[in-house]
């Protein structure tokens, strides 16, 4: 491990490296409510391994990253774009490509948006165009029940609160690959130890800003990869479609079976789907 901690926009950022700084860099954006650490350390390095810099933080609210009262997030999704990128200038990289698994993937629009000198090439997973989308599917409602049950979850028992998070995670796996429900339980229990505030990842349920990025998603110009599952119960699989077909530059792999989840069993299709990917940008 060598996580660090930065001082970026005024709060403080915990990011993590793998590889030889001399290679293409590479920027995992995870999602809402979860820290760096679902990009998996081995799927990292893996990636690592095929000549990539490899680069993965916490965002706000989660992991070791500046948190707030829950309730009460003092920043809002523009305040986030500006984090990825102070992330690429606190490790001394003045282009990146970025890969973002779902909020991470509209994170990911905003900085190609905002900072498109900084952006080479985008990978969306499980993802969706940032503002209103109208017209298709929503989340599964029983993903919403189960959330709506953790005012009931005694946070302070970080064992009750980590299997709490672990059976979050079985909601949103698809039906093609067993769910790992050891690994998800892993870390999860490492996700309760390391966060300054676990209760603080509910903020991203919270988040406002970026209206002026709302239906520019066609001034997006680096080639984009969109990689989603069937059964995504999250951001349904039209949704990916809907970023292929609104993105100039931009491809889509489906997923089989998958849902809002990086299976292991597709660790390596996917590592070598972005390595060709950021081969050609």
């Amino acid at each position: 491990m060598n996580e660090k901690i930065n001082a970026i926009n005024g709060i403080e950022v915990c990011s993590e490296t793998f590889g030889n700084a001399k290679d293409p860099a590479v920027l995992l954006i995870m999602g809402a409510m979860a820290s760096m650490i679902w990009w998996d350390a081995e799927f990292c390095q893996r990636l690592a391994d095929y000549g990539r810099y490899v680069i993965r933080f916490d965002n706000r609210d989660v992991g070791r990253t500046t948190s707030y009262v829950p309730g009460k997030p003092l920043y809002d999704i523009e305040d986030m774009v500006a984090d990825t990128v102070g992330v690429l200038d606190a490790n001394g990289i003045k282009q990146a490509h970025l890969v973002g698994m779902s909020l991470g993937g509209m994170l990911a629009q905003l900085a190609a948006l905002r900072n498109p000198e900084r952006v080479v090439s985008l990978t969306l997973m499980m993802s969706s165009i940032f503002g209103p989308n109208e017209g298709l599917p929503q989340i599964d409602p029983k993903i919403l029940d189960y959330h709506a049950l953790g005012g009931n979850v005694n946070w302070a028992d970080k064992s009750i609160a980590a299997d709490y998070m672990a059976e979050g995670w079985r909601l949103l796996a698809g039906s093609k690959h067993p769910f790992d429900k050891q690994q998800a339980l892993k870390l999860a229990t490492a996700e309760a130890q390391r966060a300054n505030n676990l209760l603080s990842m509910f903020n991203h349920a919270l988040l406002g800003g970026g209206e002026s990025y709302v239906g520019r998603i066609k001034d997006i110009d680096v080639p984009t990869l969109v990689i989603h599952g069937t059964e995504d119960p999250v951001l349904p699989y039209e949704h990916g479609i809907a970023l292929e077909n609104e993105i100039p530059k931009a491809a889509l792999i489906t997923l089989e079976g998958t849902g809002h989840e990086i299976p292991k069993a597709e660790w390596e299709g996917i590592i070598v789907a972005i390595v060709k990917h950021t081969s050609r940008s």
